[in-house]
């Protein structure tokens, strides 16, 4: 079995590696259960045959196993719960090279078939391996790492790049030709195409004499996965023709081409294929016989004449080790009031006495800490972005209504009622006070951009940086915007500064000239990524203008250091084991709308309803006392170098409690006479009855066969057909960010089809928070709103974390459980195997379910279903999927929700609506849309 390792690397192991449970390999999950049936079908199985032309070795489900060349019983030759794939004989057939991710990251592997041990040929975790292929002298294997093919020699050593120009060519599937000179692949331009016109990949050759690469075929179908013939003679190649895949044979003596087989398994050229574009196919050892896969077989095709293909039958059984399913049940909440999610926009007044803030899109002020919230305003019109005058007296804020479309108001802090400022209706945001009080400066876009924003942000490049009167008056335009937001002032209100992640921290006077560039923040670049990684969120120049600056990059809040250094403006990366210049990371569970104290010694945030001040000196002191601790502690040795984490300091948090009344109806009615189709079985009632307490059916049934409570109302709705309400699992009904709206149009069309639950998968921003809270009180009509919240992503995305740990995972998902309170997380590609297990283990801790994003790759789906998440968003891309793998995910209890209108491996389904229907004549879709 391939758990058993060298015994030089079991003599050095430490003892609690060598008393994990075999079947978890190298992985940090524990194996709690098992899926194991026998079948004579397989899904996606890369295939070879041995030197000696009497055995098959084969993928399926992650297990490699071997199978006599007439069928029969397949052997298993390992189990665990690694991802074992892509399987290839050594030239001698006394060794097979194969892909896995059994320690937690992909590499690549030997296995002895003799001595049955494992050979780790690459290390790390942070590359991708495909598709290996060995020299006909045994010496070499050639592999795609990292979209490049590249050398290893067996015996061990880091490899070499064969091909690096041009930067975004992907090169796959190498075939190696017998006299070990050329190496015949495909490539195309990046990794993948949504909606792709194909046309993707063309067939190349690469000397390893002279290193050049020359195409050998390219077709609009594309020409893929070459196969070599042992005599050299031909080559097989998979192409689309029209809409189906097909086998095509090259004679490489004269160049013809003729169709082998016409119809295969649908290749992978529309999504990622992480396991190559088609499954490894290969020649018997005599070049007259081509093994492949399709259908869920294993077939015999003869290369010359007539013959048909013959079935190669096959029984395997198989036995996944598997993670403990993660699954909980919530209770739908019915109570009468409910506590509000989240607060926005919280600032301090300048003494520190106050908090303002927003929530449910209403203005509050509290005393800081221990006051209670109360509102400012008694309007109906949206509230947002609350700015303390310096002198503490008012607080000014962007108000949004569809009566009187967008303003800015001032208000009393003690309350009252507010003085518009604006005379012109327009988007604005973000007002900030000069330090003398006497203008406020904004973002402002023309009012038809929110009205015409579909979701997300508003502006699309017609922003204006402005200010107006602090008393009111005429706007005056300082600068276009240009992407430029988070207008502040420092120690001087003759600059104003402003950012944006392309520019920087920009700073320019009110005319919006003189403008100069301080500081860059981005993340570090994710681990085997090359560049800058994203660039921060926000950075705000310290009030007191002393050289400090916070920044907020992936969730988490940094002081960073604003140095002069002339020339070029100074870059700093965070979250990398050096920087230009000194780092501080504040949060460790994160936190959002980030701001400083009047004074310059605090920093406050938000995250969910809590309110979280952080003390600098305070922190400072600490951390100062950690490191003079623990650089009087010698290392651990018996953990060789590691130490335990070191402390973090924890600022003050306050929960801000703000209860809101549940809008739940206090009425009875009946609705009689329509056709009901209920959820029992298939029946349907011709002429029914149904009774509705308040916010429950509490009856239903043929008419007059139902209970009537005194007092109902009664509806006549003969000639219509009621249903159960519609729950979509996968709504991405993102309404407008920042600045929200009074009723959300995708709610109501949603509504309006009959979908009165809904989930969102992944919501980009926790606005959803926001709106959930107001469809709770019955201020925004919409269904019952569930949502992830913004995804779990990974090193490399905006709002992701490169995951070191378990712990850090913990923290991570706290956001989650203790703060958005959203009881479920969509790990979104997180990173590699390892790191998508701590995530998992993490909710299965906290109390949250997981579900998943598809993300177009088939081996990371079957991987997450050993593992133990409970949801699947979007289409495997490998279709038509086989019966092994439709029993496997039933077995393994994944939900799997396919999406069909954004489709992976194939065109979107969103087309066909398109095609079929008159979509701009629907008078339903015009008046919700």
């Amino acid at each position: 079995m391939r758990t058993i390792l060298l015994a030089a690397l079991l003599a050095s192991a430490p003892l609690a590696a060598q008393s994990r449970d075999p079947l978890q390999e190298g992985l940090p999950l524990k194996p709690t259960r098992t899926v194991a049936f026998t079948t004579k079908v397989g899904h996606w199985m890369s295939l070879d045959v041995s030197p000696d032309g009497q055995t098959l070795v084969f993928d399926l489900l992650g297990d490699l196993y071997t199978l006599p060349m007439a069928g029969g019983k397949a052997t298993p030759l390992t189990r665990g719960m690694g991802f074992d794939a892509q399987p290839r004989f050594s030239p001698d057939g006394k060794r097979v090279v194969y892909v896995s991710d059994r320690d937690g990251g992909y590499n690549l592997y030997q296995l002895s078939l003799d001595k049955r041990d494992t050979v780790q040929m690459t290390r790390g975790k942070t590359n991708t391996y495909e598709s290996p292929d060995w020299t006909p002298d045994g010496k070499y294997v050639v592999v795609t790492r990292n979209m490049k093919l590249h050398l290893y020699h067996a015996d061990g050593g880091t490899g070499q790049q064969l091909i690096r120009e041009p930067a975004p060519l992907r090169t796959l599937g190498a075939a190696v030709s017998p006299d070990g000179r050329y190496i015949w692949y495909h490539a195309r331009t990046g990794q993948w195409l949504y909606n792709t016109p194909l046309g993707d990949y063309d067939l190349m050759v690469y000397d390893r004499q002279t290193g050049q690469a020359a195409t050998r075929s390219s077709r609009w179908g594309s020409a893929m996965r070459p196969t070599l013939s042992p005599d050299g003679r031909w080559m097989v190649y998979v192409t689309r023709h029209i809409d189906t895949t097909r086998l095509r044979i090259r004679d490489l003596r004269s160049g013809d081409e003729r169709w082998l087989v016409n119809r295969v398994q649908r290749d992978d050229q529309e999504s990622r294929a992480t396991l190559d574009v088609y499954p490894g196919m290969s020649f018997t050892p005599d070049s007259r016989t081509l093994v492949a896969w399709w259908d869920g077989k294993l077939w015999k095709v003869p290369v010359e004449g007539n013959g048909a293909p013959q079935e190669i039958p096959f029984e395997a059984d198989v036995s996944q080790a598997m993670g403990p399913y993660v699954e909980f049940n919530y209770p739908i909440a019915d109570s009468a009031t409910f506590i509000v999610k989240q607060v926005r926009d919280a600032v301090p007044s300048p003494d520190g006495a106050r908090l303002a803030f927003t929530a449910m899109d209403r203005l509050y002020v509290m005393d800081w800490p221990n006051g209670t919230p109360r509102r400012l305003t008694t309007g109906e019109a949206g509230e947002f972005h609350p700015a303390w005058s310096p002198d503490g007296q008012s607080i000014a804020y962007t108000s949004m209504s569809a009566r009187d479309g967008g303003h800015i108001q001032r208000v009393a802090s003690s309350g009252g009622t507010p003085q518009r400022l604006t005379s012109l209706s327009a988007y604005y945001s973000r007002p900030t006070w000069t330090l003398d009080s006497r203008r406020l400066v904004a973002l402002r876009s023309p009012f038809r951009a929110y009205e015409e924003a579909v979701a997300g942000g508003v502006g699309g490049g017609n922003d204006d940086i402005v200010w107006i009167p602090g008393t009111g008056g005429e706007v005056t335009v300082v600068a276009p915007a240009g992407g430029l937001g988070n207008l502040h002032f420092a120690n001087d209100s003759s600059r104003l500064y402003a950012y944006s992640g392309q520019r920087g921290l920009v700073s320019m006077r009110f005319d919006g000239t003189d403008q100069r560039t301080h500081l860059r923040v981005t993340n570090a670049p994710a681990p085997g990524g090359q560049g800058a990684g994203p660039a921060a969120s926000v950075i705000t120049m310290s009030p007191l203008g002393d050289g400090e600056a916070m920044a907020q990059v992936s969730g988490d809040v940094f002081i960073v250091t604003v140095a002069q250094v002339g020339g070029t403006e100074p870059s700093v990366v965070v979250n990398a084991p050096e920087s230009s210049f000194p780092v501080r990371k504040l949060t460790d569970i994160g936190g959002q709308f980030p701001t400083w104290s009047r004074d310059g010694r605090r920093l406050h945030w938000s995250i969910g309803n809590a309110h979280v001040v952080y003390d600098l000196a305070a922190g400072r002191q600490f951390d100062d006392s950690v490191r003079a601790t623990r650089r009087g502690v010698p290392a651990d040795t018996t953990r060789g170098a590691n130490r335990p984490p070191a402390p973090t300091f924890k600022p003050f948090e306050k929960r801000i409690l703000i209860s809101a009344p549940r809008d739940i109806p206090q009425r009875t009615m009946v609705l009689r006479g329509a056709r009901l189709i209920t959820m029992k079985g298939d029946e349907v009632i011709a002429n029914g009855d149904i009774v509705v307490r308040n916010n429950r059916i509490v009856g239903i049934g043929a008419r007059g066969s139902v209970s009537i409570p005194s007092g109902a109302r009664t509806i006549d709705v003969s000639g219509a057909t009621i249903v159960p309400g519609y729950v979509d699992t996968h709504a991405h009904v993102r309404a407008t960010f920042d600045v929200h709206r009074e009723q959300v149009w995708s709610y109501q069309a949603n509504l309006a089809y009959g979908v009165t639950t809904l989930r969102d998968p992944q919501t980009a921003s926790t606005d959803v928070l926001s709106y959930e809270d107001m469809v709770m009180a019955g201020k925004v009509v919409g269904p019952r709103i569930y949502s992830t919240g913004p995804g779990v992503f990974g090193a490399g995305n905006p709002q992701g974390n490169n995951l070191t740990s378990l712990d850090q995972a913990r923290t991570v998902l706290k956001r989650y459980s203790q703060y958005y309170d959203t009881k479920t997380i969509k790990q979104y590609q997180v990173g590699n195997r390892e790191q998508r297990q701590w995530v998992i283990q993490a909710a299965n801790e906290l109390g949250l379910m997981p579900t998943t994003e598809g993300g177009l790759d088939y081996k990371m789906n079957i991987t997450e279903a050993i593992d133990g998440y409970s949801g699947h968003e979007h289409t495997i891309p490998t279709f038509p999927l086989q019966a092994d793998v439709i029993r496997f995910l039933a077995e393994s209890k994944m939900v799997y929700t396919p999406t069909i209108l954004v489709a992976y491996g194939g065109p979107w389904a969103e087309n066909y609506w398109y095609e079929t229907e008159d979509l701009l004549g629907n008078e339903k879709l015009k008046r919700f849309t």
